[in-house]
């Protein structure tokens, strides 16, 4: 932030084609990162004089809970190559992989077919005819903020946040 970034990218990216935690041994759980750097926002705008730094959650955001969750601990913008990936229309016909998945010596990711699923204005705008939180991000961030009693995004960024443990398997 302090040399003029406009924006923050938090995450490792290609969330659901991302071999990088297996491959190098490197992991942030990412409603944990997008708080971290949340709270420096906070800190570097009392220092800066009110400067206002981006923040974008890039990975792992494969449905709408993810892309909420990432909202409220303070994200402003979130990468969606999966739900997007999972368009009708997307150039890739259900095939997702990220960039990540390139490199010469060492790839840490891979190339999936995620499927198709709708077209797009439906995956972000919905109607949704199931729970599995593939389809409707924009009802689903509506639906949290009404729940939670929040009126404007910036606002629902400050909300409490409860932190339960669950078997991973």
């Amino acid at each position: 932030m302090r040399t003029g970034a406009a924006g923050v990218l938090v995450g490792f990216g290609g969330g659901a084609v991302s071999g990088t935690r297996s491959t190098i041994g490197i992991h942030a759980p990412m409603a944990t990162a997008i708080a971290d750097v949340a709270e420096a926002r906070r800190d570097y705008m009392d220092e800066s004089g009110g400067r206002y730094v981006q923040i974008i959650a890039d990975g792992g955001m494969g449905t709408s809970g993810s892309f909420v969750k990432a909202l409220a601990m303070g994200a402003d913008a979130v990468m969606l190559g999966t739900p997007l990936a999972r368009a009708t229309e997307a150039p890739g016909k259900g095939m997702h992989w990220g960039a990540e998945a390139r490199h010469c010596s060492l790839p840490r990711g891979k190339r999936t077919n995620v499927g198709t699923i709708a077209p797009l204005e439906q995956i972000l705008f919905g109607p949704s005819h199931n729970a599995d939180g593939t389809v409707n991000f924009i009802g689903a961030l509506r639906r949290a903020m009404a729940s939670t009693g929040y009126v404007d995004l910036k606002n629902f960024q400050h909300c409490d946040v409860a932190v339960t443990l669950s078997h991973l398997g």
